[in-house]
């Protein structure tokens, strides 16, 4: 199971990549928003954090091109000449699955967002997406269960063996980690503050407490 982090923010991910060694980033364009950048300088910056590695980097296309194969197309072929480590994200459109399949072809890696059905992530991997993103929190946020939906996604993609790996996308809490974890997802991408707070534990830190009092009455040589 790889960690993704969700984030535009160098602050975040340069600290994700020391202290948690994440295995990539999804860049979320509300983080861009709020760093008032403009796209290129943020991508431009997150690509020095990445280079020389293997690490991948999820870019967004714009939006408004979700219904126009050939745009996305054009976009998607400037995008990844900027740099080896990019991922190419398209919607789980008509237009997306048909520029991810020509892309593909191309031996250009995508990443097939905004999936919220079973059937729109098989298209993505019979489009030979090198990511399907399926995002949770809308759908537990609508009482959609999740369990099964990651499940059926992972049963498809290994019946068949497709090479696309299963990115769980919009997670919002460690129970959702676990849960992607355990149904066989590759990754799951996350915000800053969701992993922050889930490699935490109160008994932890009640532990640690009772450990330091035990510390502080032995002595350490003699």
């Amino acid at each position: 199971m790889k960690f993704f982090l969700e984030s535009a923010l160098i602050d975040e991910i340069s600290l994700a990549l020391d202290m948690w060694d994440i295995d990539g980033l999804t860049l979320n364009l509300r983080h861009v928003q709020i760093a008032g950048k403009s796209f290129l300088t943020a991508i431009n910056e997150i690509n020095e954090l990445f280079k020389g590695t293997k690490k991948t980097v999820s870019i967004q296309t714009n939006p408004h091109n979700k219904d126009d194969y050939h745009a996305i197309v054009v976009e998607a072929e400037k995008l990844a000449a900027i740099s080896e480590n990019f991922v190419i994200m398209m919607p789980c459109t008509e237009a997306g699955f048909k520029a991810c399949n020509l892309l593909s072809d191309q031996g250009m890696r995508c990443n097939m967002t905004l999936c919220f059905s079973v059937v729109q992530a098989l298209q993505a991997m019979r489009m030979d997406a090198f990511y399907v993103s399926p995002a949770i929190g809308w759908k537990e946020d609508n009482s959609e269960a999740i369990g099964h939906f990651i499940k059926d996604i992972v049963t498809i993609r290994d019946r068949y063996e497709f090479e696309t790996e299963v990115l769980v996308s919009d997670v919002r809490n460690g129970l959702q980690i676990v849960e992607a974890a355990v149904t066989g997802a590759d990754i799951v991408t996350a915000r800053f503050a969701v992993y922050e707070e889930s490699l935490k534990h109160p008994f932890t830190d009640v532990g640690l407490s009772r450990l330091q009092d035990y510390w502080d009455t032995i002595p350490y040589e003699g």
